[in-house]
């Protein structure tokens, strides 16, 4: 899996690899598509996946553009992300703001995974990816398709991601998390912890499987039919070859890593701008 993507990655090393990429619909995109398009001047084929009914995807002629029917209508993808940013500026105390916030992430995730679903019950487009002989996969897990459908396919694949809900993005490939200066999704804390916030901080930890079952509750239901087995949220994302992270220790807390872990933060800056006067 390394060697097949490192030959994707590093210039002058293939005559061109088959890459899959199964995006993140909205903002994540935009990171994304850098690195897409720099991928194919490298001379890689380079298959973009996206639903009919897409929500902030904008996709160019550098690559070639595989779109499948969904169910979902722009509006509806449009109300929950409202609900979900509209709660997010809503000021209360914890936990009622973890609780608050947790609802509607739970509810975007499912308006935007119902186009998951409409991806594996197009048997076109699941024909011609079985058909196209790719090397690896290029995904952001949040929306967990991408993992799915490169399990599916039985590809190598790579993260591409700016964060991952209950600690995963850590925790899947065995990384180090230390409570006492890690803080956890919901805790609002910073990396210098009272005693308290610290008990807080593990309380949340404690409860991190359980709550990303729950909110991955679609993605494993969905998985275990589409791979006839039983399959949990580690054993989805913990194979990843390369997790490709979109920050960097300027605006993140300094924190153990493993080697298959690359910070490649700053990279949506590939287009700048002057600032106003």
């Amino acid at each position: 899996a390394w060697i097949s993507i490192l030959l994707l990655f590093l210039p002058g090393l293939s005559d061109g690899g088959k890459l899959l990429v199964v995006p993140m619909v909205g903002s994540h995109w935009l990171s994304m598509q850098e690195v897409v398009e720099k991928l194919s001047e490298r001379g890689h084929e380079v298959v973009v996946v996206v639903p009919e009914v897409s929500w902030q995807m904008e996709t160019k002629q550098a690559y070639k553009v595989v779109t499948f029917p969904v169910t979902q209508t722009l509006e509806e993808l449009d109300a929950a992300f409202q609900e979900y940013v509209a709660t997010h500026l809503m000021e209360k105390p914890f936990p009622l703001n973890a609780l608050a916030q947790y609802q509607a992430s739970e509810h975007v995730f499912s308006t935007f995974f119902g186009q998951c679903k409409d991806l594996f019950r197009s048997q076109e487009t699941l024909r011609f990816l079985n058909q196209s002989g790719f090397d690896a996969v290029l995904t952001d897990p949040v929306f967990m398709c991408g993992a799915i459908l490169a399990h599916h396919l039985s590809l190598p694949f790579m993260f591409f991601m700016r964060g991952f809900p209950c600690n995963m993005h850590f925790a899947a490939p065995q990384c180090p998390s230390p409570l006492s200066y890690i803080p956890r999704l919901f805790t609002f804390n910073s990396d210098r912890m009272t005693f308290f916030q610290r008990v807080e901080n593990a309380l949340i930890s404690l409860l991190e499987l359980e709550y990303c079952n729950g909110f991955y509750g679609e993605a494993l239901k969905l998985s275990s039919e589409v791979l006839q087995r039983d399959v949990s949220l580690t054993d989805l994302v913990s194979s990843a070859a390369i997790w490709l992270l979109r920050f960097d220790f300027v605006f993140e807390y300094v924190r153990p890593v493993m080697p298959n872990m690359v910070f490649i933060g700053g990279i949506n800056c590939a287009e700048k701008k002057p600032l106003p006067k």
